[in-house]
């Protein structure tokens, strides 16, 4: 774990959690998401400095605290700036945005802990001027509003988490995501991408993305096929998140009802909006039915 390995002549990534990109120049690195807290920040500077690395800046790809909870750390050792887009920019500035977006409202203090709530960031936008222009953004929304990944000039492609492992995808089931459809066509465009190593946050490596992609695929679609098979009889939200836990052996505590939950919410979403679901208020119930 936190082992330095080497992608490209000047790109590498450091194997840990949320697998963290460096981008090296002349002048110093540039890291790719931070980690998930102050002691993954500890670490990954122990490895800058190891390798006499000055830290000139932080890319992230999205605001979860996975990847944004070594910022504040390594901002206040060193004095880097922390780059990031769009509205992830402000979930990174202001975090409690995040707890509030997965519980719907004002959170309770079992969502306020460091695995949702990272420390905040000062953040500067990609049109900075001190954004490594030789880094390419790309855009990889649906696990996250604005996520992105980068492509350095040694054409090593950092994924963040549009795919998981199979391994993860096997344990969740339910994987966090924001906007299903976005997602789906995110995986077709990285399906599609060609690159000398893809590197996603929580898989391995691999120069060929094609089979972890439609493995991705293949788990959203079976999630979206079940929840169709459980709202073939009108139901509330509350019974189809009970039956997708059973159905899946997941078990239900308050962190996972926030992220299961949030997604579930977002599968019905997109269900309802691509016309295979139908929304009905009866009783002062919101019932969700297959059409």
């Amino acid at each position: 774990m936190y082992d330095l390995i080497q992608a490209g002549e000047n790109t590498y990534y450091i194997d840990c959690p949320a697998k963290a990109g460096i981008w090296r120049t002349d002048r110093g690195v540039y890291l790719i998401d931070s980690g998930g807290d102050k002691d993954a920040g500890k670490k990954l500077r122990q490895i800058l400095e190891k390798n006499g690395w000055p830290l000139l800046g932080i890319l992230n790809t999205h605001s979860h605290a996975d990847h944004v909870g070594g910022n504040r750390y390594l901002q206040s050792q060193t004095g880097c700036r922390v780059f990031a887009h769009g509205i992830e920019g402000a979930f990174t500035a202001h975090p409690i945005l995040e707890s509030a977006s997965l519980y719907g409202g004002c959170p309770p203090r079992d969502l306020r802990h460091k695995f949702l709530l990272a420390q905040p960031s000062d953040v500067s936008p990609f049109s900075s001027p001190d954004f490594p222009g030789e880094i390419e953004a790309i855009p990889l929304p649906g696990h996250s509003f604005d996520m992105v990944g980068f492509r350095t000039p040694d054409n090593v492609v950092f994924l963040a988490d549009c795919v998981a492992s199979p391994a993860t995808l096997e344990k969740y089931a339910v994987s966090f995501l924001w906007d299903v459809g976005a997602s789906l066509a995110t995986l077709d465009r990285v399906e599609a991408m060609e690159a000398a190593l893809f590197v996603p946050s929580h898989a391995e490596a691999s120069a060929d993305i094609g089979a972890l992609v439609r493995c991705n695929r293949a788990k959203i679609l079976e999630v979206a096929a079940h929840l169709l098979e459980i709202c073939r009889e009108p139901a509330i939200f509350e019974e189809i998140l009970r039956q997708v836990f059973q159905h899946y052996g997941l078990k239900m505590t308050f962190e996972q009802y926030a992220l299961a939950g949030s997604t579930v919410r977002s599968y019905l979403a997109w269900l309802r909006d691509s016309g295979r679901l139908e929304a009905e208020i009866r009783e002062n119930r919101l019932l969700w039915k297959t059409i």
